[in-house]
């Protein structure tokens, strides 16, 4: 089959199909139900479409954002379905690996609920030193998929090198970026380290340069306010949205909320976006207080958003985007909603003092986090730049300078997130900043129970990725791309201390 007899539509609708039973398959995985069929079953009969010389012969596609879509969605199950063996292989293994705390065995993607609720830095110890030994035994299962994919991109694709595939395919100046993030870092440094150094010793009664990630991990959970979330607070979020946002969360079509606790889940929430606007799935399993309540947040944020694209608008606008950077920024803003001053205090009835700690606490978490995944990015890009993602000592290095919390090399390819979605993640919090400031000043401080600033909201929503964040920016009228707004956000609450 020649690629110039095969339509754009054609070709379109084929990688539509593929990321629907790719996305069904990856949910099954991660809610613990078994896939109704063998994974190979995915690609079956497609290929004709799905390989190199498709991909690699596609100019005669006129425009540009369509070609690009394309290209790399053929790309993208090209991997998939070379690397499945060792996807499959990696996977197995990391299901059965699990650590010894004392009388319970701690799976690997238990590590994290565990530590959030873990009150004992010495079980937290014993956990670290269980990880290390099982991360050094599953290194070889995960580079292996690693220098795979990248052999396939520079051999069969012709990319130079990884940070070349990420920048094609979603049009993002990584090397700009990364003397952007160095600079980020720097003018946050003197914020965050007095701050978090009282934090971490009025909650622990120990420096911080003797605490670990895991203990990064229980601090920023908040769970030594957990005490002050109401209960069932999370229905106190959807009845918000139901009565103010005219949104019944349970009720929505084309929303489907799997959020009950099952042991048989991944602990990691995550929205499923199977195709934009009729089947989108949020995930998470609960753990209990505030983190509950900032994680469904920032999942419906994804998930309310997709719902409500505009279903007219052509696949490459709704599911076949290359970079979902706007919708981690309505998932931060719907994160931000659901821990402001006017939130705890309209929905929740938080006393005022007890509002102004947690808020306070939150903004102190948000910039930890923002620094983590600005050292992350670092990590990622360097590596990269060498090709070589082997050697987990840049990321102790640089994980543990930048955040104060030790982080040991061994587990740093399970850290590791494809395509520098860390990087997705520093923009998207950027840009959300820049959002709420403009709703604020537009609105008032209560924007987020005004009817039209509500509609404004469902109107970006409706436009779905038709625009990069970039330049949504500023068709919204909400200016160009800055970090002046997050960095007066946490200088105006944190700089008083």
């Amino acid at each position: 089959m020649k690629t110039e007899k095969i339509k754009t539509e054609e070709l379109e609708n084929i990688i539509h199909h593929l990321n629907c039973r790719l996305k069904l398959q990856a949910l099954s995985y991660w809610i613990g139900r078994p896939f109704f069929k063998d994974p190979s079953f995915i690609y079956a009969g497609y290929e004709k479409v799905i390989n190199e010389e498709v991909a690699n012969s596609l100019e005669w596609i006129q425009d540009k954002k369509e070609r690009i879509c394309i290209r790399h969605g053929i790309i993208d199950h090209y991997l998939q379905k070379n690397l499945m063996p060792y996807e499959a292989e990696m996977r197995t293994w990391i299901s059965g690996a699990a650590a010894c705390v004392g009388e319970k065995k701690v799976y690997i993607r238990e590590v994290i609920p565990f530590c959030q609720k873990s009150k004992s830095i010495k079980e937290r110890r014993i956990l670290q030193k269980e990880i290390t030994p099982l991360c050094k035994f599953l290194k070889p299962f995960i580079l292996n998929y690693w220098e795979c994919l990248l052999e396939i991109l520079k051999k069969n694709f012709g990319f130079k090198d990884y940070i070349e595939y990420c920048k094609q395919k979603k049009g993002i100046d990584y090397r700009m970026f990364y003397f952007k993030v160095k600079e980020l870092l720097e003018a946050t440094e003197r914020i965050y380290f007095p701050l978090i150094e009282e934090w971490v010793k009025k909650r622990y009664r120990l420096p911080l340069n003797e605490l670990t990630r895991f203990d990064a991990i229980n601090l920023l959970s908040l769970t030594e306010f957990d005490e002050t979330f109401p209960e069932e607070g999370i229905r106190y979020f959807f009845k918000f949205l139901k009565s103010v946002w005219n949104i019944d969360v349970r009720n929505t079509e084309g929303l489907y909320l799997e959020i009950d606790f099952d042991k048989k889940k991944s602990s990691q929430a995550i929205s499923f976006i199977v195709q934009i606007p009729e089947e989108v799935y949020v995930v998470m399993n609960p753990v209990g207080g505030w983190i509950d309540l900032e994680t469904i947040a920032h999942e419906l944020g994804h998930g309310l958003s997709a719902v409500h694209t505009d279903p007219e608008l052509p696949l490459i606008y709704r599911d076949l985007s290359t970079c979902y950077i706007l919708s981690e920024v309505f998932a931060f803003l719907f994160q931000d909603i659901s821990m402001s001053r006017p939130f705890l205090r309209n929905v929740l009835s938080l006393p005022e003092k007890t509002l102004e700690s947690i808020y306070f606490h939150k903004v102190l978490k948000e910039i930890a986090v923002f620094r983590r995944y600005c050292a992350k990015f670092l990590v990622e890009f360097e590596m990269f730049s060498k090709n070589d993602v082997s050697d987990g000592r840049l990321y102790s290095e640089y994980m543990t300078k930048y955040t104060g919390f030790y982080y040991q090399p061994e587990a740093h390819l399970f850290d590791l997130v494809p395509e520098f979605y860390s990087l997705d993640y520093v923009i998207a919090w950027i840009a959300e900043a820049a959002m709420e400031r403009y709703m604020r000043e537009r609105f008032g401080e209560e924007w987020m129970f005004e009817e039209e600033a509500v509609s404004l909201v469902k109107k970006w929503w409706s436009l779905g990725n038709k625009y990069d964040v970039f330049r949504f920016l500023e068709k919204a009228g909400i200016g160009r791309f800055s970090d002046k707004d997050i960095l007066e956000r946490w200088e105006a609450v944190l700089w008083k201390r």
